[in-house]
C-alpha cells in the first residue's frame, strides 16, 4: 500500500525562514519550498531540462520569465517551461514564500539551504545534484 503524503504548506513555511527546503522528492517531479527574504531573489537562472511551477503562498514580489515581468502574490502561480531564463524577487515587506514543483527533480532529496549563498555554492561544489 502507497504512504498518503500530505503537507500544509503554511505550516511547512513556519517551521523555518530557510532559503530552499526540498520537501518531497519522486521519480519524475519534486515539491520544494522557499523563503525569499525582503530584498532578496531566487537569481536569474534557466534550467534547461525542468519544468517548474510555482505558487505563492505569502508576500509579494516580481517574476520574470523570458524577458516578460508581472507582479506576484499570495495566490498567484507562475509557470516556467524548461529552458526559459527565469528570476523572481522579493519586492515587498515580508518574505516571499512559494512552493515549486520541478519536473524532473533538480535539487538532492531532503536538501536543506539555509541561504542562497549555500545553496548557491553547494551546487557549483556539485552537492545539490538529484537523484539519478
Amino acid at each position: 500500500m502507497t504512504k498518503l503524503i500530505n503537507f500544509s504548506i503554511e505550516t511547512e513555511a513556519e517551521k523555518s525562514a530557510d532559503f530552499r527546503r526540498v520537501l518531497w522528492t519522486g521519480e519524475h517531479t519534486q515539491l520544494v519550498i522557499m523563503t525569499i527574504p525582503v530584498g532578496g531573489e531566487i537569481g536569474a537562472e534557466t534550467h534547461p531540462d525542468n519544468d517548474q511551477i510555482l505558487t505563492i503562498v505569502g508576500g509579494t514580489g516580481e517574476a520574470t520569465v523570458s524577458g516578460n515581468k508581472k507582479q506576484i502574490a499570495s495566490g498567484d502561480l507562475v509557470v516556467v517551461p524548461a529552458g526559459q531564463h527565469h528570476n523572481f524577487v522579493n519586492t515587498g515587506p515580508n518574505p516571499l514564500v512559494l512552493y515549486t514543483v520541478y519536473g524532473p527533480p533538480d535539487h538532492a532529496d531532503g536538501a536543506v539551504h539555509k541561504t542562497k549563498e549555500e545553496a548557491d555554492r553547494l551546487e557549483e561544489e556539485g552537492k545539490d545534484e538529484p537523484p539519478q
